[in-house]
């Protein structure tokens, strides 16, 4: 995974004031958590941080005030209204650490032809991974499979130096047959024909 530049700025304001208007100026309040170190309140640039968290678990290599730390993001928060990120919870990582991350479950190829409906069970796997080697994502095939087929998490490959959290015979997907409609219930008008007044 590619390691990702943001300056950051140590942050000093707090309470809901500071952050609106750490928001006008484009910026994301954030906090760094971990190893046992005091937190640390930051802001970084609005827009960078967007477009970094579009690739989910990135590595960010943050520069405050000149010190250099590694981190990942393990909550964002968003405007319900209009999508934008109003905080970041970030945890600092050191390269060789471990870290417990989820990634989302991609699927390749097609089901065997027939009325089959391809359930997620789970659309994310909890994986422990090398800090600045976690997968993207993880890709399984499907490819001819029929109702009642189903994958277990031990069965979706894993990069190498990952490890499965979850328990492996977990289900993450599996494949349904589709169900027909069934027929309208008849009008009940007339069953009781011929009954007594």
């Amino acid at each position: 995974m590619a390691e990702l530049k943001l300056t950051a700025e140590v942050r000093n304001e707090f309470g809901k004031g500071a952050a609106r208007r750490t928001r006008r100026a484009n910026k994301v309040p954030a906090v760094i958590y971990g190893h046992g170190a005091d937190t640390v309140h930051v802001t970084l640039p609005g827009h960078d941080l967007m477009m970094a968290l579009k690739t989910k678990n990135v590595l960010i290599g943050l520069d405050i005030e000149g010190r250099q730390e590694l981190v990942i993001p393990k909550s964002v928060q968003r405007d319900a209204i209009r999508g934008t990120i109003t905080h970041v919870d970030l945890l600092a990582v050191k390269r060789g650490e471990k870290v417990t991350v989820e990634v989302a479950v991609h699927t390749e190829g097609e089901l065997a032809p027939g009325a089959y409906l391809l359930e997620h069970v789970l659309s994310t796997l909890t994986v422990e991974a090398e800090a600045t080697h976690i997968p993207d994502s993880v890709t399984v095939s499907i490819a001819g499979l029929e109702a009642g087929a189903q994958i277990l998490a031990k069965e979706i490959p894993l990069p190498s130096g990952t490890t499965l959290i979850i328990d492996e015979d977990a289900v993450v997907l599996q494949v349904l047959a589709a169900q027909a409609e069934e027929p309208a219930a008849e009008s009940a008008e007339g069953a009781t024909e011929g009954s007594a007044a």
